[in-house]
């Protein structure tokens, strides 16, 4: 099969790029204010000011790939197989993008498709990742009966550390708030997963996930309230994997302009057979905060480029900070997306841990 010609790689450094976000602010600096900058942030991290934040890294796939399953419980296996990749790989979040051309919320894609009825590709998409994700014991009380479910019994289940048996105890479980009353009025009951629902510390709605910290006491007889905490503070405090958030985007430049973290992604890495081929030992992936891995669907990144009219360049290579073909010589003619997740995921694991280990 004929391939485009590659650019070669340029040798970039971990020194050398700077994030997105920080390289504006740096052209309004000279040299030497650049690096007062650098020593004072130094000198907040040595003192123990400054919180360390933990990198994250999301994935952006197509939800047009669901359309081309043959069946829908193939489409559910395709699902699965994308969510087992996103947990496997410590994924933070799984971005499900469409071709649009104008912008819409995820709100208006649940308002759309969610009636008990076969749902667009990207919605069906979403469902079934976010059913997954969720811990077994919560299922019930978050997600009704749906069509889209049908055949979710048949998938392996994730395993994540948040799926916790009954008979676990750890720092931290998510839960589910409850309509019965609590013997505190000040607090909420909560589901977690145990033989007794414990009180939290706030007053909550019924049907409202939480994640809650459940501290070293395992009596669970006691009346004592449980706090509330964020879905991130078990990574932050215990370095322990917590599930990956899930969100839609109308397009690809949707997925940019609407990151949910601060300062947006930094680093931006494209999927495709017409990348670069570097070794995954010779990679070498910048410094970064938050870094997206971007596939495309059957006809690649570059249709979703071309169809987006709210981007400003045409070119895949302009785009993306580093544009990779993750798996050369292949012996198919194509690789399925679900596929390509797995290989890049995999091909990605080391030059990540890198750049991982330099902040």
């Amino acid at each position: 099969m004929a391939k485009k010609k590659k650019r070669e790689p340029e040798a970039q450094s971990s020194e050398e790029q700077e994030p997105q976000n920080e390289a504006k602010k740096t052209e309004l600096n000279n040299g030497d204010s650049h690096r007062k900058k650098k020593t004072k942030k130094k000198d907040q991290k040595e003192d123990g000011n400054e919180a360390k934040e933990i990198p994250t890294v999301s994935i952006a796939v197509p939800g047009s790939i669901i359309n081309n399953a043959q069946s829908f419980e193939l489409a559910t296996r395709l699902a699965g197989q994308i969510a087992r990749a996103a947990t496997i790989f410590r994924i933070d979040e799984v971005v499900v993008f469409d071709n649009k051309s104008n912008s819409e919320n995820s709100s208006s894609i649940a308002a759309q498709d969610n009636l008990d009825e076969d749902e667009s590709g990207a919605a069906f998409l979403i469902r079934i990742l976010n059913y997954l994700e969720t811990p077994q014991y919560l299922r019930k009380a978050l997600f009704p009966r749906h069509n889209s479910l049908r055949f979710v019994g048949l998938l392996p289940p994730l395993d994540a550390p948040h799926h916790l048996r009954k008979h676990e105890w750890a720092p931290f479980r998510e839960g589910v708030t409850l309509k019965e009353k609590s013997p505190n009025s000040l607090g909420t009951l909560v589901n977690v997963g145990l033989h007794k629902n414990v009180i939290i510390d706030q007053v909550l709605a019924p049907g409202t996930r939480v994640t809650v910290a459940m501290g070293t006491d395992r009596n669970l007889d006691t009346e004592s309230l449980h706090q509330v905490v964020s879905s991130s503070k078990p990574r932050e405090e215990a370095g322990i994997y917590w599930g990956y958030k899930v969100r839609y985007a109308s397009n690809l430049s949707s997925v940019l302009k609407e990151c949910p973290y601060k300062g947006g992604y930094d680093h931006l890495i494209g999927t495709s057979e017409h990348g670069s081929i570097v070794k995954s030992s010779d990679l070498v992936i910048p410094t970064f905060k938050h870094l997206l891995i971007a596939f495309g669907g059957l006809a690649g990144l570059e249709e979703s480029i071309e169809e987006d009219t709210n981007l400003k360049v045409k070119d895949a290579w302009e785009l993306f900070g580093s544009y990779l073909n993750t798996c050369p010589h292949q012996g198919s003619r194509t690789i399925r997306t679900e596929e390509a997740i797995f290989i890049s995921l995999q091909y990605f694991q080391e030059p990540i841990s890198r750049a991982m280990e330099r902040i």
